[in-house]
């Protein structure tokens, strides 16, 4: 397959991420339907690093099997374990880092801006980019991250299946991705609809905010595939993927510790299910595809 006809292939794939962003537009959710659409996110995100862990473990595995039936040796289990455990490390430790840079721009502005005296700038007026943002936008912002590396993995595999003139693969992974992303879109937008000033009234993000976090989530399956119609690399999807499990798992955790500071057990676990069954069931349609 040609390469114009694979990149329109990757463009599909991508662009359904928008389909859940203007959630992220509610006026004013009640605060049960918040909680419920934070649980619902940390359901579709748990299905992805399943999804991910799955996909990134599959050379190792078979690299593992090889040792077993002595046709291998353990160089390559070493290899791809140890692209595993690194990439796992910077995508998790690494979003902890930024966001320990993020949180002491903020309070060096902060400590500078005491005592100045009358129309002296506040803290976040002193600091600029994504330090400036809410805490939900930056939680909405890294979660786009996770889901970009993910969804580059993603586009991989479809520009390998299409260089190798697999068209009906190529066509169900399509399929099967662009279902992933319309699900993941929601999932980015999520910690939006909480997002209040200090005044308590909604912060709605606007069109533009929004058109770039689906560029974020969605954009790198246009970009894989054309690097995946290039060339085919296992070790280049093991180290995107662990980079996406790692950053995913961190925000998982930012995410369950607003569930848990709610105390609405039962909405989280209503969500959870929801998210999980979300996940699976957009992972059954491709199975039953033949994938």
């Amino acid at each position: 397959m040609g390469l114009s006809k694979t990149l329109l292939l990757g463009l599909i794939a991508g662009v359904t991420i928008v389909l859940g962003l203007p959630i992220g537009r509610l006026r004013r959710p009640m605060p049960s339907l918040k909680l419920l659409l934070n649980a619902v996110a940390v359901g579709i995100l748990l299905f992805l690093v399943w999804d991910v862990f799955s996909a990134a473990w599959e050379p190792i595995d078979t690299a593992l099997g090889a040792v077993h039936d002595h046709s291998g040796g353990l160089g390559p289990v070493f290899g791809y374990g140890a692209l595993f455990v690194g990439g796992l490390a910077v995508g998790l430790l690494g979003l902890v880092g930024y966001e320990r840079y993020l949180a002491a721009q903020v309070a060096r502005a902060a400590a500078s801006s005491r005592g100045i005296g009358p129309g002296a700038m506040s803290a976040t007026e002193r600091v600029s980019g994504v330090a400036a943002w809410s805490p939900a936008r930056r939680l909405a912002l890294l979660i786009a991250v996770g889901i970009g590396l993910h969804n580059f993995a993603e586009g991989l595999a479809i520009g390998q299946a299409a260089a190798r003139d697999e068209v009906a693969l190529a066509t169900l992974l399509v399929v099967g991705f662009a279902l992933h992303n319309a699900t993941e879109g929601f999932g980015i937008v999520a910690p939006l609809t909480g997002d209040v000033d200090g005044d308590g009234q909604v912060r709605r993000p606007g069109w533009g905010f929004l058109a770039g976090m689906a560029l974020i989530g969605g954009g790198p399956t246009f970009i894989g595939t054309a690097v995946g119609h290039g060339f085919t690399s296992d070790a280049l999807s093991v180290v995107f993927l662990t980079l996406a499990a790692g950053s995913i798992i961190y925000v998982v955790a930012q995410l369950l510790g607003v569930a848990t500071r709610a105390k609405r057990s039962d909405l989280l676990g209503y969500g959870l299910l929801i998210g999980l069954v979300a996940g699976f069931a957009t992972d059954a349609v491709v199975t039953a595809a033949g994938i």
